[in-house]
């Protein structure tokens, strides 16, 4: 083994090695260092454009991060407030109810029903009393959900330590990324050991899958949330600020999406409120999601992840299952990374491509 051979796998050990203790150092901030890369990303345009119009690229990189601080803070300390109110609303309801025997009258009614009693029936074979199961089952899924609210803003209160920290860390990196990130990314292209157009289907391939999951699903699925739950606030339906955060999370799904939670509350306005708050509420909603699909969505995405729909579904379940919130992204990320790998190499190293060019 020559010498420069051996200078090559000493300097490549070492990266290796500093890498893996860099990434040992910047461990407990993770999560705000992903979350400002991503930011960083969706923001990128903005930035592009507001250092045309200031000339002055740290001044630029300053006003967007003040803008990302003050829209964040808001409407999460104002959507906090309301959803701990609901949560308590919601415990509160479902002990009046169950004291008042409305429980009982709704496994009356599913019991007489013809879907209730074959339920019942089937149910009954296997040991299991439907009459006796409802209302548990009622009281229980209450619970549950109104502890999940109270549980996730309680504990954004008791680390609230924490999260200032890591919230204002996020801002400080998300201002340097602004600044300083295009030199980053040319900085690791450059580095990058890739034929040039191997390099360049890469990148673009991170750069538009990124584009697509964070612009295409994250900001319409908000827009969805965002404008849905108007509709709902509006017509009456209670508990719209949950059910607005719960839009904009389906509104991520590839099945079913937002009209699994407005389908079920134009229902619900139409026996508790009448036909026309119902019919109003089916219009909002449905005016919105599609212009939002059909107009506003394929501007955000572009020409698309260019993933299959299952790679896509797979790689943001995957994700938030590895990474949590931040591999909703990540997850995309890293299959179209890997496809345009394998192809460059298949390209490269693949005898039968090299005899077919």
């Amino acid at each position: 083994m020559d010498r420069e051979r051996i200078v090559q796998l000493f300097l490549l050990g070492s990266v290796g090695v500093m890498a893996y203790e860099l990434y040992r150092i910047i461990q407990p901030f993770l999560v705000p260092v992903v979350w400002a890369m991503l930011l960083a990303f969706i923001f990128h345009p903005l930035m592009v454009k507001a250092e045309h119009w200031s000339h002055r690229r740290s001044l630029a990189a300053l006003s967007i991060t003040l803008l990302v601080a003050l829209v964040a803070i808001v409407p999460a300390l104002w959507l906090s407030t309301l959803l701990a109110a609901e949560a308590r609303s919601l415990y509160t309801q479902a002990y009046i109810l169950s004291a008042e025997g409305g429980v009982g009258k709704f496994r009356d009614v599913a019991m007489h029903s013809r879907l209730g009693t074959a339920a019942s029936t089937l149910l009954l074979r296997v040991g299991v009393k439907l009459d006796e199961e409802l209302p548990k089952f009622a009281l229980q899924a209450t619970r549950a959900t109104s502890d999940t609210m109270v549980g996730y803003v309680t504990g954004t209160f008791k680390n609230l330590a924490s999260f200032v920290i890591d919230f204002f860390l996020m801002l400080m990196i998300l201002f340097y990324l602004l600044r300083d990130g295009e030199g980053y990314y040319h900085s690791l292209r450059n580095m990058t050991p890739l034929h040039e157009d191997d390099k360049h289907a890469v990148f673009e391939s991170l750069r538009v899958t990124l584009s697509s999951v964070m612009r295409g699903l994250l900001v319409t699925s908000l827009l969805q949330g965002v404008l849905i739950g108007i509709g709902l606030a509006l017509t009456g339906v209670p508990y719209w600020a949950f059910l607005s955060l719960a839009t904009a999370i389906v509104g991520l799904f590839p099945i079913g999406g937002t009209a699994l939670i407005w389908v079920p509350a134009t229902l619900y306005l139409a026996y508790a409120s009448g036909w026309i708050r119902a019919l109003v509420l089916l219009v909002w909603c449905a005016v919105a999601v599609a212009v939002i699909d059909n107009v506003i969505k394929p501007k955000l995405t572009g020409r698309g992840t260019g993933l299959p729909t299952l790679a896509l579904f797979l790689g943001i379940a995957g994700g938030l299952e590895a990474y949590g919130v931040p591999g909703l992204f990540a997850g995309p990320a890293v299959i179209a990374v890997l496809a345009s790998l394998l192809r460059a190499y298949n390209k490269s190293y693949n005898p039968v491509q090299q005899e077919a060019a």
